[in-house]
């Protein structure tokens, strides 16, 4: 209902399914605590279906397809590697996956990869990219983060994007993460995109970078029509 209706009152939700007000507050509680809608005074809204939203509500959605995406990035990365990651929940979880892989190195503008990372795995070596501090995503930016990347070359660009589609490429819904991706990938031998499926078909603001820039595609369901097609023309590779 709220999804098709856009706003619903805890009012009008009592009178549809005849149960208590309590209980329908306690249900928005929790539908609202796993990314499904916002809850407002008197009931709920639908999410904004543009941008991607605070950073923990982003952490609850999709949140499975996150971890099978983990699970298949942590089988292409080995002991030794050398790697970019950017900020998002989808790197996030990968990261919790990561911390299984000794001797790794990792460049990162995410403080909460960087924690996460070495608070489990004292064998990596980690170095968090200065810049301004964005503290709801904890990420560093800006004109000194891109330029501190310069001054590393990693054998592989761990990213993740807001938005994937064919005749579009790579995008984001911040112009920061935008230009901090585009920076990692040209500092890197191989770029792995790890994308759940609802960024399939959509369109950001932000071009990242076209699919021939892409070497892996990683996510949990493999994409089809227009999308698989650009990506094969690509020659992305996709593991699903």
């Amino acid at each position: 209902m709220v999804l098709s209706q856009g706003k619903v009152s805890v009012d009008q939700l009592v009178e549809t399914f005849r149960i208590s007000a309590e209980t329908i507050r306690r249900d928005l509680t929790f539908l609202a605590a796993n990314g499904k809608i916002q809850k407002i005074h008197g009931g709920a809204i639908a999410l904004r279906n543009f941008g991607e939203g605070p950073f923990a509500q982003r952490m609850l959605l999709n949140s499975q397809a996150k971890r099978l995406i983990a699970q298949q990035v942590k089988r292409l990365v080995s002991p030794g590697d050398s790697l970019f990651i950017d900020t998002g929940s989808t790197t996030l979880a990968i990261a919790e996956e990561l911390t299984t892989i000794d001797d790794l190195t990792v460049v990162t503008n995410s403080a909460e990869v960087a924690r996460v990372i070495t608070s489990a795995n004292t064998t990596v070596q980690m170095f968090l990219l200065g810049g301004i501090y964005n503290g709801d995503n904890r990420q560093t930016c800006g004109s000194m983060a891109i330029k501190q990347i310069a001054g590393f070359h990693c054998n592989i660009a761990l990213l993740t994007a807001g938005a994937i589609a064919a005749g579009s490429g790579v995008m984001d819904f911040s112009h920061d993460e935008a230009q901090i991706a585009g920076a990692m990938i040209e500092h890197s031998d191989r770029v792995l995109l790890a994308v759940d499926s609802s960024k399939f078909d959509r369109v950001a603001a932000f071009v990242v970078a076209s699919f021939d820039r892409i070497d892996t595609l990683v996510s949990e369901q493999a994409p089809g029509g227009d999308l698989a097609r650009a990506l094969d023309s690509a020659q992305v590779e996709v593991v699903s």
